[in-house]
């Protein structure tokens, strides 16, 4: 093997330029996988510290009537909060607001203004001097063309169906990257949204913090945070799934360089070949020494990505890579700046998936030395 090694090693240094070709090829094929997986990482990751801040918590409690995806159902999914400090209350109506004229449906929240377990600036409201303060998020302020100290109408339903409306003021805009936790959104003070529809010492959903033991709790639903969060993991293993295209189409080419050039090689070494098995070695030997060789070219690119896709990616995990406008709009939790994350693991599975591939591809060409004539190939007529 040391000798297969040592033979593989000189003849490729002295194929020049066409192994560096090959090298340089593969090397941006290692790149790119470790760069895109670690990127779909980090998003996973940031997506997921969002969601738990801004929205999840530590896990939720849903009344049982309460469907999240099925507005209708909000009228009735309300019941009496348990007592359990470990727990936020979050109220949840349908309404509507009025600004310039238009009417927007929104959904309104009402949320304890000491709220710790979320992000929410909630103490906005607790230091708003306005009769009926509210906070909207950027996308909301944004897509409403509203701003800070604005009034607009707010109409929504009490608990027995009826309409009442009064003007609200927004005191404050905040900046979030959970969409869920922004459009389409109008929160309030609890005790405030309890007297407008009278339903006192009700919720829709609770909060769960960091100390929270579940127990089973008659009308509520526990949904855990695993639970909650598997819909983003979902999204980004899909990402993942698409982004292997690239990775297949990439590879493809690299390995096809390396498929060309190991038999062009066999095709221009006859002589070299029937040397071989004249001085001794057996023909599985001489298979294993082009295969050993094509091997190698993975080596050689993954000294080249380390060369140069070291402090490439290091540079792009310390500052990040920036996301569009338009694509933190699509529904789904994007940072501005994504930082991507590099495993031990992803790189280990990434090494040896490309040095399996460039082995398997340089053996299937090795294959027919097995079938050479030694006296043929010493006269350098390949049969």
């Amino acid at each position: 093997m040391k000798l297969a090694l040592q033979l593989a090693y000189k003849n490729l240094i002295g194929a020049g330029l066409r192994t560096w070709l090959n090298a340089i090829v593969l090397s941006f094929a290692f790149v790119i996988i470790i760069f895109f997986n670690g990127l779909m990482d980090g998003w996973n990751q940031q997506a997921k510290t969002d969601t738990v801040a801004w929205e999840y918590g530590h896990g939720q409690l849903l009344h049982s009537a309460y469907d999240p995806f099925d507005p209708f159902t909000l009228q009735d999914a309300h019941g009496p909060i348990p007592s359990n400090t470990n727990l936020s209350p979050i109220l949840i109506r349908s309404a509507a607001i009025y600004p310039e004229g238009r009417i927007v449906p929104v959904t309104l929240k009402g949320i304890d203004n000491s709220n710790k377990t979320l992000d929410l600036p909630t103490d906005i409201l607790k230091q708003s001097a306005a009769e009926n303060p509210v906070i909207i998020g950027k996308r909301m302020a944004k897509s409403n063309e509203l701003k800070k100290g604005d009034n607009v109408i707010l109409r929504w339903r009490d608990k027995n169906g009826t309409f009442d409306a009064q003007t609200i003021t927004i005191a404050g805009i905040f900046d979030t990257e959970v969409v869920s936790a922004d459009k389409g959104l109008v929160w309030i003070e609890l005790d405030k949204l309890w007297a407008m529809t009278g339903m006192q010492n009700q919720a829709t959903m609770l909060i769960a913090n960091d100390q929270y033991q579940h127990k089973e709790t008659a009308g509520w639903t526990f949904k855990t945070q695993e639970e909650l969060l598997s819909t983003i993991q979902k999204m980004i293993d899909m990402k993942k799934s698409s982004s292997s295209i690239m990775y297949v189409l990439l590879m493809a080419i690299a390995l096809l360089a390396i498929f060309d050039t190991q038999v062009l090689s066999i095709f221009r070494r006859q002589k070299e070949i029937g040397t071989y098995v004249a001085l001794g070695m057996t023909r599985p030997q001489v298979v294993g020494l082009f295969t050993v060789e094509g091997a190698m070219y993975s080596l050689f690119a993954l000294v080249l990505a380390a060369l140069y896709g070291t402090p490439l990616l290091g540079y792009l995990a310390k500052t990040g890579y920036a996301i569009g406008e338009a694509q933190q709009d699509m529904g789904i939790p994007i940072a501005s700046r994504i930082f991507p994350v590099y495993g031990i693991p992803l790189v280990l599975w990434t090494v040896f998936f490309i040095v399996i591939a460039a082995t398997i591809v340089s053996y299937l060409p090795a294959r027919r030395i097995a079938k050479m004539d030694p006296v043929a190939a010493l006269k350098g007529k390949l049969q």
